[in-house]
């Protein structure tokens, strides 16, 4: 038999969860107003950029050679250690040259004789000639002995012309500075087996120098217009205060495709530097008034577009308003357009603000622009 249980009594409990609920909905407190948050402003107003445009340099040569061995062969020698100093002349490498000089050997022999046969047929020719005025032999005949002449000369003009090659060759066993310079780069070591043309090492010449730096894009056109210009840069070298006048010999037509950036080379002369030492490039920028200038802290990003906080006096709130960047001028950023004068513009904690929030000067009066 089954016995018939009664279910337990939940709906006065289930009422009392109910009140609880409602009575802490009601005692819950609204939330409190956003805090007025203060703000740094400047005043637009009317300014004067310019000044001087820095580009981190270095010192190279003017002239730099990779040098390499004319024939291949295996590297045996290389007295020039990197940093030295050498003169023309002076023998950088040397290849293994045993086959070179067996082969300048077998030329000299070749060479031998043909000179030989040459001078062997040139005495016959000489008895035939006798023999012709003579009567002796035919005309023919002495034709068919001068065309031998002819041709064992043509041997002996090929045979010490290849002789003078594999002399030549041999002498390519050693590697010479072809001006006085300094040891840049080592490229191979003795043991390599050096193909014709490998680079063994680089040697920058002696001569005049060039400080080598990189261009923005949007340095490009006012660089250019600097080429050839007698002293249109400055240099500062590192670790000296002394200011030495450039002249910019070069400037890249196309940019790098890693870093998008313009080669340019200004010629020093010969300046008292060492090659690597690190320069600073002067460039002077024409002045220009009536432009508005901020602290790269009032810039902020909106959809890859500047943009910067204006506070509106009004209502005091604030609100973004796009602006086009024309430059930096030091640490501050030239505004072409987009802010008009008596503007307030928040040039702090502008990465906190939200478009429509309160806000209140941080000064009592807002710091006027110079």
């Amino acid at each position: 038999m089954f016995r018939l249980v009664r279910p337990a009594r939940v709906v006065p409990l289930a009422a009392g969860l109910l009140v609880v609920a409602l009575l802490s909905a009601c005692s819950r407190t609204a939330p409190e107003p956003e805090p007025v948050r203060s703000v740094r402003t400047v005043q637009v107003g009317s300014d004067t950029a310019g000044g001087v445009k820095e580009f981190a340099a270095e010192v190279r040569a003017r002239t730099e050679a990779r040098l390499g061995f004319r024939v291949g062969g295996k590297l045996t020698q290389r007295p020039a250690d990197l940093g030295e100093t050498v003169r023309a002349g002076q023998v950088l490498a040397t290849l293994d040259a045993t086959d070179l000089e067996q082969a300048r050997q077998a030329a000299v022999a070749a060479l031998a004789a043909a000179q030989s046969n040459h001078e062997a047929l040139s005495a016959e020719y000489r008895r035939f000639e006798e023999l012709r005025a003579q009567g002796f032999i035919s005309a023919w005949e002495l034709e068919r002995r001068g065309n031998a002449l002819k041709a064992a000369k043509a041997q002996l003009d090929q045979a010490r012309a290849q002789a003078q090659v594999q002399s030549n060759q041999a002498g390519y066993a050693q590697l010479t500075a072809p001006a006085a310079g300094v040891v840049t780069a080592i490229e191979a070591e003795p043991g390599a087996v050096m193909a014709a043309g490998a680079p063994v090492l680089r040697l920058a010449l002696e001569g005049p120098r060039d400080v080598v730096f990189s261009v923005p894009e949007d340095m490009v056109q006012a660089m250019r217009a600097r080429v050839g210009q007698p002293d249109a840069l400055k240099v500062r070298f590192w670790g000296s205060d002394a200011v030495v006048a450039a002249t910019l010999r070069e400037l890249a037509a196309s940019a790098d495709p890693l870093t998008r950036t313009f080669l340019a080379k200004a010629d020093v002369g010969r300046a008292p530097v060492q090659l690597g030492q690190t320069a600073t490039v002067l460039m002077d920028l024409p002045r220009q008034s009536g432009v508005v200038k901020l602290p790269v802290t009032a810039i902020v990003r909106q959809q890859d577009r500047a943009a910067v906080w204006v506070v509106d006096r009004a209502s005091m709130t604030v609100k973004q308003v796009p602006v086009v960047v024309a430059g930096a001028d030091g640490n501050e950023v030239v505004v072409a357009a987009g802010l008009q004068a008596g503007m307030d513009v928040v040039t702090a904690g502008v990465h906190v603000l939200s478009p429509g929030q309160k806000v209140k000067f941080f000064n009592p009066t807002p710091v006027a622009s110079r």
